[in-house]
């Protein structure tokens, strides 16, 4: 439970956590230096010293109530007063308590001088610099006595404060860049990992700790694997698709020239195997259709609706939040919502593009008021090759279950997914593109 509640305040960056590491050690050590330091010094020390003055306060006075006049009790003090650094005089007006708020050894020596000596009627510690005026009450009248201060407490004891706060300061400057070169090679890794993820390999060479440059050479190897893996299979469905096109153009034009109802259906299979192939293609060639740009996804999704209306599909545009420029790439994102418009004209007769914003994240989703799809089939539907006939009609064709694919392929190399879910407007599926901001 309360490791819940300190995670919602601990840093998410590995910076912010390891500087929060160097500092709660740091901060208190020094804390607990600081408690003892004044504990031992403004305190035990203070008080020792300031209680040898008290004894020789004791001592001045006892020799000064022992004289016949106020003259002869000054002499006296005096005399005594001056071999220990004392001075001893009338007073010239009242004297006060006073001390400053910060002079915390002032407060022990003024209450100590008080404790210690019933005679002393105020502990003056700021009208005299490096002074304190102790008022005292003899027999003969009032007397103030100039104690230097340094007899009763240190001298600048706060210099060893300060130079602890200074140097503990400066070596957590050098430790935080220290630090900060430390967990660069970590950031360039992980901005390495996330651009390839969307579909773009940037330069990256291993750099820093011998754990960060073991990580960053595993990265390399994974991505030269999965480049490769990507390249062939790239490589196979464009051969295996291109050498199928001849012998399908020639069967075709052989059963176009055979003009009677039995061709029909045959020719109809052999345009559903060539819609097959280019979809094939169109899958192989997914992971590269075009640079990243700055764009405004509106008008490329008024072209995709464009498109759609001119190809007789009944699409509409809905609501379309502004988002002003994002970093796309145009055939891609092109390819990703005409395939998703395609698969909701496939099974429906009415379909509505729409865009909308939360904090994060914009969805750019497509509606539609077909049969949809049942939530527990929703994460088989993003996979490759798969289709769920069962659960929707058939009137446009079954195709070959690549587009829904082809979007979330796309999605993923804009840092983003794709979201299915019912449609509340049209009652059918909703598809959405959801995209990081």
């Amino acid at each position: 439970m309360i490791g819940k509640f300190l995670k919602r305040f601990m840093p998410r960056s590995l910076f912010g956590r390891a500087t929060l590491i160097l500092l709660v050690p740091v901060g208190t050590i020094l804390l607990v230096m600081s408690i003892v330091f004044i504990q031992r010094l403004y305190e035990n020390v203070t008080q020792q010293m300031t209680d040898g003055v008290a004894n020789e306060i004791v001592f001045i006075l006892k020799q000064a109530n022992g004289a016949n006049s106020i003259d002869e009790a000054l002499v006296v003090a005096q005399e005594i007063a001056a071999p220990l650094g004392l001075q001893a005089r009338l007073a010239d007006g009242p004297v006060e308590d006073r001390n400053l708020w910060s002079d915390l050894s002032g407060r022990n020596v003024a209450a100590t001088l008080h404790a210690r000596v019933s005679a002393v009627l105020a502990v003056d510690l700021v009208s005299q610099e490096g002074t304190a005026l102790v008022a005292l009450a003899t027999e003969h009248g009032e007397m103030v006595l100039e104690v230097p201060r340094t007899r009763v407490s240190a001298r600048n004891p706060h210099q060893f404060l300060v130079l602890i706060g200074v140097t503990s300061i400066l070596m957590v400057l050098i430790a935080l860049l220290y630090l900060r070169g430390q967990v660069r090679p970590i950031r360039r890794l992980a901005a390495a990992a996330s651009a390839f993820g969307k579909g773009r390999v940037v330069p990256y060479r291993p750099a820093g700790a011998a754990e960060v440059r073991e990580a960053g050479q595993a990265f390399l190897q994974m991505r030269d694997r999965i480049e490769r893996q990507i390249e062939q299979r790239t490589l196979l469905l464009s051969g295996v698709s291109h050498d199928l096109r001849t012998p399908l153009t020639r069967l075709r034009l052989a059963l176009s020239l055979s003009d009677n109802s039995e061709t029909h259906d045959m020719v109809r299979d052999v345009d559903e195997m060539q819609q097959m192939l280019d979809a094939f293609l169109d899958f192989a060639r997914s992971d590269s259709l075009g640079e990243p740009e700055r764009l405004d996804p509106i008008p490329l999704i008024e072209d995709a609706v464009a498109k759609a209306q001119r190809a007789g599909g009944n699409v509409t545009v809905g609501t379309l939040a502004q988002t002003g420029l994002m970093t796309l790439r145009a055939p891609a994102f092109d390819r990703a919502i005409g395939n998703l418009i395609g698969n909701a004209m496939r099974y429906a007769h009415r379909a509505q593009v729409g865009l909308t914003i939360s904090e994060n994240t914009i969805r750019i989703f497509v509606e539609d008021d077909g049969p949809g799809i049942p939530p527990e089939l929703r994460e088989a539907a993003l996979k490759p090759f798969t289709r769920l006939d069962q659960s929707r009609n058939q009137d446009a064709g079954s195709g070959v279950g690549l587009g829904l694919a082809i979007a979330g392929d796309i999605a993923r190399q804009h840092g983003g997914y794709i979201e299915l879910s019912d449609s509340v407007e049209l009652g059918g599926l909703s598809a959405a593109l959801v995209l990081p901001r």
